[in-house]
C-alpha cells in the first residue's frame, strides 16, 4: 500500500504544470484568470493547428462557454503524424461534423485535473474511462510516470503537460490525436 501511494505521489509530481512552455506564446493570456481553454490554445504557438481545427468546426463559442471542461489538446507536431492529407481533408467545409465529432473526442465535461485524473486511474485499478462530450470513451491508465490514453481504435497518446488552468477548465496537452 505504501509503494502504492509513493508511485502515486510521483506520479503527480511528475504530472504537475511544467512552466507552461507547450503553451507558452502569449504571457498576457497565461496570467488572465479570465482566459478560457479555447485562449489558453489561442494563446500558443504549438496548437495553431488545433486551434484551426476548433474555428473550423464551429466550436470557438462552445469551448468558450461556461464548462468546466477538460480538454486534451494535441499540438501540431501530433497533428502532424497523421497520415498525410488527413487534416486538410478534416478542415474542409463539407467535413465539419467529422471535425467536430473528432475535436469533441478530445474534450470531457467536467473538471478533471491531473491529482482527480490518478485517484480514478487508482480507484478503477489501473485504468479509467472518460466519457467524451463527443459521446465515445477514452481509457487512461499509467504508462510507467505518464498518463497514457486509448482512443476507440486502440491508438494512445500521453499526456506531456498536465494542469493548464483557464477560468472554464483545464488543459492537458498530449502527443497524439485522438480518434473515436
Amino acid at each position: 500500500m505504501k509503494r502504492h501511494r509513493i508511485a502515486l505521489a510521483l506520479s503527480f509530481a511528475l504530472l504537475a504544470p511544467v512552466a507552461m512552455p507547450a503553451l507558452a506564446g502569449n504571457a498576457a493570456t497565461q496570467a488572465s484568470p479570465r482566459a478560457d481553454v479555447v485562449d489558453l490554445a489561442i494563446g500558443s504557438t504549438d496548437h495553431t493547428t488545433l486551434v484551426a481545427a476548433v474555428k473550423a468546426a464551429g466550436l470557438v463559442d462552445t469551448l468558450k462557454g461556461a464548462g468546466p471542461f477538460t480538454v486534451f489538446a494535441p499540438t501540431n507536431a501530433a497533428f502532424d503524424t497523421l497520415p498525410a492529407g488527413t487534416v486538410d481533408t478534416l478542415l474542409k467545409p463539407a467535413n465539419e461534423a467529422r471535425l467536430a465529432a473528432v475535436l469533441t473526442y478530445h474534450v470531457v465535461a467536467g473538471k478533471v485535473d491531473a491529482a482527480t485524473l490518478l485517484g480514478q486511474i487508482k480507484a478503477g485499478g489501473g485504468k479509467a474511462a472518460l466519457k467524451t462530450v463527443q459521446g465515445e470513451s477514452l481509457v487512461a491508465r499509467l504508462d510507467g510516470d505518464r498518463v497514457q490514453l486509448t482512443d476507440a481504435k486502440g491508438n494512445t497518446s500521453h499526456v506531456t503537460t498536465a494542469d493548464l488552468r483557464g477560468s472554464n477548465g483545464v488543459v492537458h496537452v498530449i502527443d497524439g490525436v485522438l480518434m473515436p
